[in-house]
């Protein structure tokens, strides 16, 4: 079997150079790019589809968990958590993810760890993001991670808000300032005002709630705001490549890729 291709996220150089050289011993693992934070990570993800992230959780703007929540299902890799920190849920990361290492690393820990990532290997990659989604929902409610519960209205009226449920209180999310919404499985992240939401509904139920003059499907699991696109590229494949306003970049599949056709010729 081919090794994983796998990517080492960390905003610490030494962290990263020596997670790699540790992984240079592993046959099961082949170190692909290492990147200094989650920014750098997205690119990197994006072009090279790696098939493992080991991934900090703590690092200065977007930290771990954005990372997770900011990719494509289709496009979701694997992901071990590599932490100096034991307060984030050691067991539930353990079932979600692929594993949690604390730092200073232990060989052993990293090999296991290793080993569980090539038994996973070839699990879709929705139920992948769904499983780190359900985690991530259910962090503490200072995090970025919201339950959002979608407006009633009128038939044929469209809302002007989703209303985010914080405990007792409420936030609201003004439908305009959504991006994009990446589905994977009953939890979408909802991408608005530079922040990702999570809110545990279905693509069909919030799809129903959003002018689809305005927010467009353009793959299985991921809907765009047309007022967001800023560029569009065209594949020799028949796929296009979107990036919208604030350089996030959404794959257009074959079999929606009209929508966008028409889009453009407008």
């Amino acid at each position: 079997m081919k090794p994983l291709r796998a990517i080492v996220v960390d905003d610490e150089k030494l962290a990263r150079r020596g997670l790699a050289l540790r992984l240079a011993e592993i046959d099961e693992v082949e170190v692909i790019a290492e990147c200094a934070n989650g920014q750098e990570a997205l690119q990197v993800i994006g072009t090279e589809s790696p098939d493992l992230v080991f991934l900090d959780i703590q690092m200065p703007g977007m930290d771990g968990f954005d990372l997770v929540c900011e990719l494509q299902a289709d496009a979701m890799p694997l992901i071990i958590f590599v932490t100096a920190f034991d307060h984030y849920a050691l067991d539930a990361f353990r079932i979600h993810a692929v594993d949690y290492i604390l730092k200073p690393i232990d060989e052993e820990r990293l090999e296991e760890a290793v080993q569980r990532a090539v038994a996973r290997h070839g699990m879709s990659s929705k139920d992948s993001k769904e499983r780190l989604l359900a985690l991530v929902s259910g962090r503490n409610q200072s995090s970025a991670a919201r339950e959002l519960v979608a407006d009633s209205s009128p038939a044929h009226t469209w809302p002007e808000r989703l209303t985010i449920k914080d405990g007792s209180d409420f936030q609201f999310i003004k439908i305009a300032d959504i991006q994009w919404v990446d589905a994977a499985g009953d939890y979408m992240c909802v991408h608005a005002g530079g922040k990702t939401h999570i809110m545990r509904t279905t693509m069909k139920q919030l799809e129903a709630s959003l002018d689809p003059d305005i927010f467009i499907r353009v793959h299985r699991s991921s809907i765009v705001n047309a007022n967001s696109i800023a560029t569009a590229t065209s594949h020799l494949n028949g796929e296009y490549v979107l990036t919208l306003e604030g350089g996030a970049r959404l794959k257009v599949s074959r079999s929606y890729r009209d929508r966008i056709k028409s889009l453009l010729d407008t």
